[in-house]
C-alpha cells in the first residue's frame, strides 16, 4: 500500500486571509482551529482523509527567505481557463512573474502572501465524495 497526501501546511502571516483566499479559490469550508491560530479548510462534508487533501494555514513570524520550494496547480471544475483566471483574480490571486515566455497553456499567479501557484488550462470534474464520507 502508498501514502496518499492527506493535507498540506502552509505557513502563514495572516491565517484568515488566507483561509478565505483559498476556500474561495476551492470552495472548501473552515474544519477546524488549533489553539496556536492554525486554520484548517477543506472540502464541505468530507472534511480531512477524503479524496482531496486539507489545506493547514499556520501561522508564522518568520519572513520568507525565498520561494516556496513546492507550488500548488489548480484547475477549473466548471467554466474555461480564460473565465477562472477572471474570478481569481477578482479574488485577490495576482499574476507572477517567474521568466514565462508567453507560449505557456497554464498562468503564474501568487496568492495574497506571495505564495506562487498555477492555474492550468485542462478542466476537471469536480471530486464527488465517497458515499461513506472518507476515502477509506
Amino acid at each position: 500500500m502508498a501514502c496518499r497526501i492527506s493535507e498540506l501546511v502552509l505557513d502563514a502571516a495572516d491565517p484568515e486571509r488566507l483561509a478565505a483566499f483559498w476556500s474561495d479559490v476551492l470552495g472548501y469550508v473552515e474544519l477546524g482551529r488549533e489553539e496556536d491560530g492554525s486554520i484548517e479548510i477543506g472540502p464541505p462534508g468530507v472534511g480531512f482523509g477524503g479524496p482531496q487533501p486539507t489545506l493547514v494555514l499556520s501561522p508564522s513570524s518568520t519572513p520568507r527567505a525565498a520561494k516556496l520550494p513546492l507550488h500548488i496547480d489548480v484547475n477549473a471544475t466548471d467554466r474555461d481557463q480564460d473565465a477562472e483566471l477572471e474570478r481569481l483574480l477578482a479574488l485577490g490571486a495576482r499574476p507572477a512573474d517567474i521568466g514565462q515566455t508567453g507560449a505557456e497553456s497554464w498562468h503564474v499567479l501568487s496568492d495574497p502572501e506571495g505564495n506562487e501557484f498555477c492555474l492550468l488550462r485542462r478542466r476537471l470534474q469536480p471530486t464527488k465524495p465517497s458515499p461513506s464520507g472518507t476515502d477509506g
